[in-house]
């Protein structure tokens, strides 16, 4: 006869509860054999992965739901967005700052009096790919001059550029033929800075790059450069190059400050209509990260230190940035 039970092969019974591949207490690496250690690793990011998806498609199945009455899309947490606060951080308005600005070492270059001059230079005898990075970033930096070092010590240059009117000096180190180092040194008075450089690359190593620089004084676009040591750094590279860029040549040499990591580009803008506009980089681009700050011109053994980078005490929190 017919019985009321549900049937072996029946579907319409409760529905089986889902089996967790992975109980909340389990740790994969309790397990003691390596072969399935990673295998069970990899199962375990399989399910992360499924569970995230499963989550975001929820989710949108409600804002669609919802229409025009769905919450805002959250802000996704970064390290950026998260940075722990810094008491130097500089309101754009602060007067004690626009002081500064207005009296410090900087100063001429901005009311256009003085007209900066540059001498770049290399650690003692540059091999060709440093070279090659000093002749191009002197076609970045309107009136710069590259002078290759011998076995002559940097105090001894300094002198020698203060006589004949250079108000900046940079140096590019090298290790192992690869540019490592920069140092930037104001004239006559300091300051000066120490950066670590990486991630170098030259013209041709650029894809799609444009054509040569023209030699008209580009834009200089500082970004994010937000706390009182980040203005000193921002307001040293700004006095590298003339105040008075011309549009004409379309040109932008960018420092872009991201995680005290800053990051040097140089493009041409192509207006290709009223409302597009394309970008070309142009290059050379590097990776700057600041060492430390001094007060006068360069000295390494009895120079003042405004700043010095000390990993072990100031990187204790990953969300902590001093630029």
């Amino acid at each position: 006869g017919e019985g009321s039970g549900s049937v072996p092969g029946d579907r319409t019974g409760p529905p089986a509860p889902e089996r967790v591949l992975f109980p909340p207490t389990f740790s994969v690496s309790e397990i003691k054999n390596k072969q399935r250690r990673h295998f069970m690793f990899l199962r375990w990011k399989q399910q992360q992965r499924k569970e995230k998806l499963a989550l975001k498609k929820k989710r949108r199945k409600e804002r669609e739901a919802l229409g025009d009455k769905a919450p805002p899309k959250a802000i996704p947490k970064t390290i950026e967005n998260q940075r722990v606060y810094d008491e130097t951080t500089v309101d754009p308005n602060d007067e004690e700052v626009a002081f500064d600005e207005a009296t410090d070492e900087f100063a001429p270059y901005f009311n256009k009096q003085t007209v900066p001059k540059i001498l770049i230079t290399t650690s003692d005898r540059p091999r060709g790919r440093t070279v090659r990075f000093c002749e191009q970033l002197a076609t970045v930096i309107p009136n710069s001059h590259v002078y290759y070092r011998r076995g002559l010590a940097l105090k001894r240059i300094i002198p020698q550029c203060i006589a004949r009117d250079f108000t900046d000096l940079i140096v590019i180190n090298e290790d192992r033929k690869i540019p490592n180092g920069l140092v930037l040194s104001h004239l006559p008075d300091g300051p000066t800075a120490h950066f670590r450089m990486s991630s170098v690359r030259l013209r041709k190593e650029i894809k799609r790059k444009g054509k040569e620089p023209t030699e008209h004084i580009p834009e200089v676009i500082l970004n994010n450069f937000t706390t009182r040591l980040g203005h000193s750094i921002g307001r040293m590279f700004a006095a590298l190059f003339p105040h008075n860029p011309q549009f004409i040549g379309r040109q932008v040499a960018t420092f872009h400050n991201q995680r005290d990591y800053i990051f040097f580009r140089f493009h041409r803008y192509i207006f290709k209509s009223e409302k597009k506009v394309g970008i070309q980089e142009l290059g050379p681009r590097f990776t700057l990260k600041l060492r430390s700050l001094q007060k006068g011109t360069f000295d390494s053994k009895f120079g003042e230190y405004e700043w010095i980078h000390k990993r072990r005490e100031m990187d204790t929190v990953r969300r902590k940035f001093h630029l």
